[in-house]
């Protein structure tokens, strides 16, 4: 029997227009727009300055504090300044704005694409090449990777979790990878585990890509202790508690992380970027982004420089449909609308989404009916229909009681709801204030 999560949960139009397109690199931009905060935590600390030169994969930016990344230059070239530029959230966040004019790779990064299997690097050389390389999650939740290979004090894993779910409808990048790039994903999981000293590894994989199942299940019998495991189609499968419950049936406590139970996620994208950091001495300064649509002429998956304008993206993708009434960063049901095509690829930009305007709109807002879909679809056990008014209304103590701290944001319940009613909007806003609120409750 497949295997799958057990609580609540929806399955959308999946809408994989991109899935047969295979990944194609796009050319260096005339310039790029990096943001020195592409992560969770503190902002990196500049390096550089207007009309220094800089170099492919050079450090322009230092990573600062405990979650913090380092940033790289994606091409090379002239800074131009180092100012507040808007990017995908809409607010304007410190950039470093540079202006390419060829593509010379720092000293010792090796771009030969030729497989490195044998990894001769220790546990610890491994997570400082990670920090040095500035990866974060790029499953789009963009944690930083190193922390989540130096477990806590006191706590073990024993099972490693790649996570090549990619249940977020429209999405394709994560698929393609897998078929295009298995052999590096291998040797990134090996790593991997080494870093962490597990000895098994599960690769989770929803049964609507059988070719990646087949193509990882073929190439990790050379591999010992990862095993590929196929899983029932459900969103939100992709959210670590989720998969972690799919797979070896553990479930992490409210307020908890997975190493609680034993265990570590990773995102595939995440394991070849730690290849590539660990093997070939290469920084995070690109990655592969989906572009589609419905109405899309040519939906695709790129390997894109960070820092590339979206409006490249979609240029390369057969341009913007005259009927688009949104474009969205990420997928349909986690994704959030972009206001200007001029904001840049960053480390978490799994996907460009261009929906049409006859979908685009949302439905009337009407009175809650108490239908009870949002408690069934919510894979974490809540209550949708009374968080939403806990934070129309200011009541933060029972919001804190109904545990709103651990919605995930996944949207089920709003996708779900008839009466329209926008339920994870007010829930956002919920947790923001009751974040604040226990914050200052410890100080």
């Amino acid at each position: 029997m497949i295997q799958t999560f057990p609580k609540g949960g929806v399955h959308p139009a999946e809408d994989k227009f991109a899935a047969g397109s295979p990944i194609k690199t796009l050319k260096v931009p005339e310039a790029v727009v990096i943001p020195l905060s592409q992560h969770i935590g503190a902002p990196a600390e500049p390096l550089v300055k207007k009309g220094d030169t800089v170099k492919t994969g050079q450090l322009i930016a230092q990573s600062k504090g405990f979650v913090s990344a380092n940033i790289h230059s994606s091409v090379t070239g002239t800074v131009k300044k180092i100012d507040s530029e808007p990017d995908s959230s809409g607010y304007k966040r410190t950039a470093v704005v540079i202006d390419a004019v060829d593509d010379d790779w720092a000293d010792g990064i090796d771009t030969d694409k030729t497989l490195k299997k044998n990894i001769t690097a220790g546990a610890d050389e491994i997570v400082r090449r990670t920090l040095d390389a500035g990866i974060v999650g790029l499953g789009g939740a963009t944690f930083p990777s190193h922390i989540k290979l130096s477990l806590p004090k006191g706590k073990k894993a024993d099972i490693l979790i790649i996570n090549g779910v990619e249940c977020e409808p429209c999405l394709t990048s994560d698929h393609r990878l897998m078929l295009e790039r298995g052999d590096e994903l291998m040797v990134g999981i090996q790593l991997l585990m080494k870093a962490l000293n597990v000895t098994r590894a599960f690769i989770g994989i929803e049964n609507n890509k059988p070719d990646a199942i087949a193509h990882l299940s073929k190439l990790s019998a050379d591999y010992e202790g990862i095993k590929v495991r196929p899983l029932k189609i459900k969103y939100p499968q992709g959210a670590e508690k989720q998969l972690i419950k799919a797979l070896i049936n553990r479930e992490v406590p409210s307020g908890g992380l997975p190493v609680d139970v034993g265990t570590v996620v990773h995102n595939v994208g995440t394991a070849v970027a730690v290849y590539e950091a660990v093997q070939k001495n290469k920084p995070l300064i690109e990655r592969v982004v989906t572009v589609t649509g419905r109405d899309m002429k040519e939906p695709s998956n790129f390997l894109v420089r960070i820092g590339t304008p979206v409006r490249t993206l979609i240029d390369a993708a057969g341009g913007l449909p005259d009927n688009t009434g949104k474009v969205v960063n990420g997928g349909p049901m986690m994704g959030k609308a972009l206001n200007s095509l001029e904001v840049p690829v960053t480390k978490g930009t799994s996907g460009i989404l261009l929906i049409p305007a006859d979908k685009a709109a949302r439905k009337p807002v009407v009175n809650c009916m108490r239908c009870a879909k949002c408690i069934t679809v919510c894979p974490m056990g809540l209550e949708p229909h009374l968080l939403m008014p806990a934070t129309e209304f200011g009541k933060w103590e029972l919001a804190e009681e109904e545990r709103i701290l651990d919605c995930m944001e996944c949207g089920s319940c709003s996708y779900i709801c008839p009466s329209g009613r926008p339920l994870l909007d007010y829930i956002r806003l919920g947790k923001s204030t009751v974040s604040k609120i226990i914050r200052s409750r410890k100080q």
